[in-house]
């Protein structure tokens, strides 16, 4: 073992001059070279053949190559799903290219330019001109440097961690205040469970539940406060009340108004992927390509959101860990996550003493899922996670905290 040969695990740009600057290059040979390390896997769906033939000639010519269905050359379909393989050299010339050609080409290539840019990007701030609070502009800009906290306070008689604990006013406050303590930089408040197999329950005793912990919570911190809840009025009530955001499970589907109800406030709004309802979401979950099916929900979603004037700046993106998923649906999401970030929004992941933690710990209860949901957590923001949404927020907190410092 004469020169140390080893594969660099490098998974940025900047990393990756770094090493260039260590060994000695000129930054005009960096700058040079650096196109050619950062190689990509873009998957495509249902592209016409004639276009499937133009991407997969143009990148083999490149020097890159693309996989497509086998029936392509039989012409045995007028469509295939195709997937590129290059470097960022190797796009940029096959976009460029691509920009001139019909059927089509220039779209798809800004689609792809899309999907590589938003993939590479960090969170920013909220520009000046984006019409929020001061607490939100806040939160962007605390996120677009490290990851946020979100404190669960669950004020219902049913909830699968914690339901009954904090129905009471009074302790709800208590917990409220002991979690931004701890280090939340958000307190997500619902008065509706969502456990798999819950019932819904009516707007009013929903809004009952929430909107006088909202107001209570309002004047007393300055914390950012969401509301988890999919109904319209119930996040018309609690914005009055002070609320700063919406997370909705449903991504503004069970309920027409959603939509109209968070433009018209121009409120951060969080969008999860789910299968089903609550009710019956866990009965026998199936999915042909899970990573595909939930971005493509969340795509339809992000798209009916900004059609309906929500600011797309203002958009949070949430996979559905634990909705309508088995328990190889989430180990899936959470090792691939990040091609999630291809969607061009914050992620928001919610792992929190979930089942498929006990589960794949052998059955553990609730109460000693603490170690299984740091590892959850530690991987979730490894993979791209902007905010995690936890119950223990003291312990994450320093999860997070250490996961951020690695990273960076």
């Amino acid at each position: 073992m004469k020169h140390n040969a080893r594969v660099l695990a490098l998974e940025s740009k900047s990393e990756i001059a770094d090493e260039m600057r260590r060994v000695g290059a000129e930054p005009s040979g960096i700058a040079r070279m650096l196109p050619k390390t950062r190689h990509f896997v873009v998957k495509l769906e249902s592209v016409r053949t004639p276009m499937a033939h133009i991407l997969k000639e143009s990148f083999l010519s490149a020097g890159g190559d693309a996989v497509v269905s086998k029936d392509v050359i039989t012409g045995k379909v007028t469509r295939t799903d195709v997937i590129l393989i290059g470097s960022y050299k190797h796009y940029q010339s096959v976009l460029q290219a691509l920009k001139a050609q019909q059927f089509g080409g220039s779209e798809l290539a800004g689609e792809i330019e899309t999907a590589i840019d938003n993939f590479e990007s960090h969170i920013t701030p909220l520009p000046e001109e984006v019409n929020a609070s001061s607490r939100l502009h806040r939160m962007f800009d605390e996120m677009s440097r490290r990851t946020l906290i979100m404190g669960i306070l669950n004020v219902t008689p049913d909830s699968f961690s914690d339901g009954g604990r904090y129905l009471d006013r009074d302790a709800a406050m208590a917990h409220a205040f002991k979690m931004v303590e701890d280090g939340a930089d958000i307190i997500d408040i619902g008065g509706e469970s969502t456990r798999p197999g819950s019932e819904a329950v009516s707007e009013n005793e929903e809004a009952e539940r929430v909107v006088p912990v909202i107001e209570r919570l309002r004047k007393e911190s300055d914390v950012v406060i969401s509301v988890d809840t999919c109904k319209a009025e119930v996040a018309r009530a609690a914005i009055e009340a002070g609320a700063d955001l919406v997370n909705d499970i449903s991504a503004m589907a069970f309920d027409p108004n959603m939509r109209a109800v968070v433009a018209e406030a121009q409120v951060p709004v969080i969008l999860m992927h789910i299968k089903g309802t609550p009710r019956d979401m866990q009965v026998n979950p199936q999915y042909d390509d899970v990573m595909s099916e939930i971005a493509a929900y969340l795509r339809e979603h992000i798209d009916l959101a900004i059609e309906a004037g929500v600011d797309k700046r203002l958009i949070i993106i949430d996979p559905g860990f634990g909705f309508g998923k088995t328990v190889e649906h989430n180990l899936l999401i959470l090792r691939r996550l990040k091609e999630l970030k291809s969607l061009g929004h914050p992620i928001l992941m919610g792992t929190s003493r979930k089942s498929t933690i006990g589960k794949v710990l052998g059955d553990l209860p609730v109460e000693e899922r603490l170690e299984g949901t740091a590892a959850t957590v530690a991987i979730s923001i490894m993979n791209g996670a902007n905010i995690v949404r936890v119950h223990d927020v003291k312990e994450m907190a320093r999860v997070a905290r250490m996961t951020d410092a690695t990273l960076e």
